[in-house]
């Protein structure tokens, strides 16, 4: 007999996992509460203008085309996608600015205007990464549904370079001293909504991803990745059903059994929830049944920073770079502002995509589209967006024209405006912390949700909630391994594909081993 599957939410994460589950035979039915395709990862559309909502740096294809490849297809025969070069320009309060390139000795001779001791630094903090990224893939490509998965030979291998007790920023202090320049290489912890100062020094490999790897825009923007993945979902015979909230899951017993939604009852095999974790537990799963994710906990849990949002569909075109990202003078000063003190800032970091300058399919010609994005507080007492939108959008408009884009005002022909609070109610994110469960030390491997859902029975995970994390390929990669999971609990077998080769690392002395693993440990009870 067909086993059956539910997911809760047609965002990447969910898609992902219908295309794995159905190539593997599984009958798959995805229930997305909005008329559209994506979530976070969806468009926006308007007087001939288009945007992406959210991600708009597609990074590592490879997990991705992997994930296309088990159902017949490729990433490349889906989507036209284009590598950036450069990949982004950074320009800093402080002075300066780095047109960022995966071209090393070009990207040498940019570091040495801005500090020259600091140029030789690169090679090595390349090599360095990509020997840790080596080590970090079996384990970001694997369940972490205990203590004991931390004590495998695969963890055990990469304790050396994993420097617990280290921030991102303190790390790269062994390759760059000029604070800018680390700035270049931390900035992406913001990917994760968090700051730089006190990310783990492990996710250093996401500039390293960007330089190894590529950026890339596909064409119509990340957007166009959704639909893809959505196409080949549906020509696996996926059913997709769009404008169908899920309002219950239903259990016998602490078991999974099947969904409610206006239209009736769902049953099912397994239930996997591709909604954003806190709130899908709070609003979809009586409070009773969680033992290790009540309310109360939740609550209590940290969580990342948020986004202010500025679509704009604006007269004229810009000779400027596809990607800017602007930090404040006193960056340390805007992320403690953001993340400790819940106030917003004066200051602002910001990041503007002038897509158009690629694709000029994203606007009427003559026009652009333009996506203003400042990291902002989440959901706080100490901010009234009802009081503060219009205030900040002001500062806003202002501090973008620190990136050549003048006084916008007049020129704007369509406008929309996405805060904190929108993030919380109109798309159900938990304070509207877009970027889920803060990735620190406590909140990482095991001690994230896990893929099987440990609270209950028959049900999974996939998106920024659960293992690995946040960011479109771990996404992805955490679709890879519910998906297995799932599999293997149904009894069903899935070829798994073969892993890249990968270079083989120096196993360290058993002493020092120990004691990075104790060290480990103890941070991680903390």
């Amino acid at each position: 007999m067909t086993k059956e599957s539910i997911i809760i939410g047609a965002g990447p994460g969910g898609l992902a996992a219908a295309i794995l589950l159905a190539s593997a035979g599984v009958k798959v039915k995805i229930l997305e509460r909005l008329p559209i395709l994506g979530g976070r990862t969806s468009s926006l559309e308007a007087d001939g203008f288009r945007f992406d909502l959210g991600p708009t740096f597609f990074l590592y294809p490879r997990v991705l085309e992997e994930i296309f490849r088990a159902a017949g297809t490729s990433l490349r025969a889906e989507v036209e996608m284009i590598r950036l070069d450069p990949q982004y320009r950074i320009q800093f309060g402080a002075g300066g600015k780095l047109d960022c390139t995966s071209d090393i000795a070009a990207m040498e001779k940019q570091i040495t205007a801005l500090c020259p001791q600091d140029a030789p630094g690169f090679r090595r903090f390349l090599n360095e990464n990509r020997t840790k990224l080596a080590l970090m893939e079996p384990c970001l490509e694997t369940p972490f549904l205990g203590w004991q998965d931390l004590v495998q030979t695969r963890m055990l291998k990469m304790l050396p370079m994993l420097r617990p007790h280290q921030s991102v920023d303190t790390y790269l202090k062994r390759f760059f001293s000029d604070e800018r320049v680390r700035l270049a290489f931390c900035f992406q912890s913001k990917y994760l909504g968090m700051s730089p100062f006190r990310c783990p020094s492990l996710f250093s490999i996401l500039s390293f991803l960007e330089y190894e790897y590529g950026v890339w825009h596909p064409i119509g923007g990340c957007a166009a990745v959704t639909a893809a993945m959505a196409r080949v979902a549906e020509r696996l015979g996926v059913k997709i059903c769009l404008n169908e909230p899920v309002e219950e899951i239903l259990f016998t017993g602490r078991r999974a059994v099947g969904v409610r939604t206006a239209t009736g009852t769902h049953r099912t095999d397994a239930v996997v929830v591709n909604a954003d974790f806190a709130r899908a537990m709070e609003k979809l799963v009586p409070d009773q049944l969680r033992r290790r994710w009540t309310d109360k906990k939740l609550a209590k849990k940290k969580y990342s920073c948020s986004t202010f949002m500025m679509y704009l569909g604006v007269e004229g075109e810009f000779d400027l770079p596809h990607h800017t990202i602007h930090i404040a003078e006193n960056y340390e000063q805007n992320l403690d502002e953001i993340e400790n003190k819940h106030i917003l800032s004066q200051d602002s970091s910001f990041y503007v995509q002038n897509a158009c300058v690629t694709d000029p399919t994203l606007a009427p010609k003559g026009k652009s589209a333009l996506y203003v994005l400042a990291p902002v507080t989440h959901q706080h007492p100490n901010v009234d967006w009802a009081k503060e939108k219009t205030g900040f959008r002001k500062r806003l408009l202002q501090q973008i024209a620190k990136a050549g884009y003048g006084n916008l005002e007049s020129k704007i022909r369509y406008e929309r405006v996405i805060t904190p609070a929108d993030w919380d109610t109109r798309y159900e994110i938990y304070r509207g912390a877009t970027f889920n469960l803060a990735h620190t030390l406590d909140q990482m491997l095991h001690l994230r949700p896990h893929n099987r859902f440990e609270d209950l029975d028959g049900m999974y995970l996939v998106g920024g909630g659960t293992h690995p994390g946040s960011g479109l390929p771990v996404i992805f990669e955490s679709a890879r391994i519910s998906s297995k999971l799932l599999l293997d609990d149904l009894g069903i077998s899935s070829a798994p594909l073969a892993p890249p080769s990968r270079p083989q690392a120096v196993t360290p002395r058993a002493n020092a081993m120990a004691d990075i693993l104790q060290s480990f440990t103890r941070l991680l009870k903390q």
